[in-house]
């Protein structure tokens, strides 16, 4: 299959990490954004391939691993009212609030359903019109026009009884919050690219600029990893601090503009809290107050305490 087996290809993978190998001369550490990337550096052992002075840093890439304990309770508190239909990602049923998660609530009686797009979320709404369908919205950039979307098609259907509980969260301020926090060591990054296949590459330049780290926009087979890295190094190596796709066969530098524009008529940039991490200003995305009655944070009111 094009754009799959050529970057699994044997081969060219080992070439690439002998290439990688022969580029670096002194210790290096870069994180990977995206929790994709850190599952095919897992999956085919890509950092056994590395030299020895070359360390990689897993980053907060994983959205489901970072949704705050007071979303969480906040989704469980809605999802047990009466006539409430809760509908989450699978992946979101079993991680832990304050003291139980949506699986626990679930068996005790919350009507909570598992759905596979926030259009699944539309069609429960339409077909149960007498009750309040809340759509659990987890992600970073990527997934939120679809879920913009989402909104935009309950507006224009006049589905009252659609709200979306979102806690999205933004890559970009992350990754400032992790260089300006105190002892980092982080001198790379291979930026998510799905994530920059929606917002483009544009918001990065200011960052690889200030902090003169290179950003390498990269993909998540193992091919993509490894020339991601290699690129990184090189720049290293080189005293640059560029960005660079790598993911060029599916980024553009100006991302997606209609999702971009569906993100930024729906949403509007909030700080969010990180789980395990801490609060970023700037690092989340909220419903904005033109589309407050479609927020289920509005609709519910303020959740219970994380304690």
């Amino acid at each position: 299959m094009r754009f799959v087996d050529e970057f699994r290809d044997p081969e060219r993978v080992h070439s690439c990490a002998a290439e990688i190998r022969s580029l670096t001369t002194q210790p290096w550490t870069i994180m990977e954004i995206c929790g994709g990337q850190t599952h095919s550096i897992v999956r085919y052992g890509l950092d056994q391939l590395l030299p020895d002075g070359l360390t990689l840093v897993h980053g907060p890439g994983c959205p489901v691993c970072v949704t705050p304990v007071e979303m969480i309770n906040k989704a469980i508190d809605i999802a047990s009212q009466p006539d409430v239909i809760l509908c989450s990602y699978g992946d979101m049923l079993r991680v832990p609030g304050s003291g139980r998660d949506l699986l626990s609530a679930k068996a005790l009686g919350a009507d909570i359903r598992i759905v596979y797009s926030p259009l699944d979320a539309i069609k429960t709404a339409r077909a149960n019109p007498g009750k309040q369908v809340v759509f659990f919205a987890v992600g970073f950039e990527t997934t939120a026009p679809a879920n913009g979307m989402s909104i935009l098609q309950a507006a224009r259907e006049g589905l009252g009884n659609y709200s979306m509980l979102a806690t999205h969260v933004r890559v970009p301020p992350a990754m400032r919050a992790i260089l300006t926090s105190q002892g980092t060591r982080i001198q790379g990054f291979l930026a998510a690219g799905h994530v920059c296949t929606v917002m483009g590459i544009d918001e990065y330049l200011p960052i690889a600029k200030e902090f003169h780290v290179p950003i390498v926009v990269t993909g998540f087979e193992p091919l993509d990893v490894l020339q991601g890295i290699a690129e990184c190094v090189r720049q290293l190596e080189q005293g640059r601090a560029e960005v660079s796709n790598q993911y060029s066969r599916v980024v553009r530098s100006e991302g997606n503009p209609h999702a971009r524009r569906v993100i930024e008529e729906v949403f509007e940039i909030v700080p969010r809290n990180w789980r395990g991490i801490g609060t970023f200003p700037e690092s989340g995305l909220g419903i904005s107050s033109k589309y407050r009655d479609y927020d289920a944070e509005s609709r519910f009111g303020p959740g219970p305490p994380t304690s």
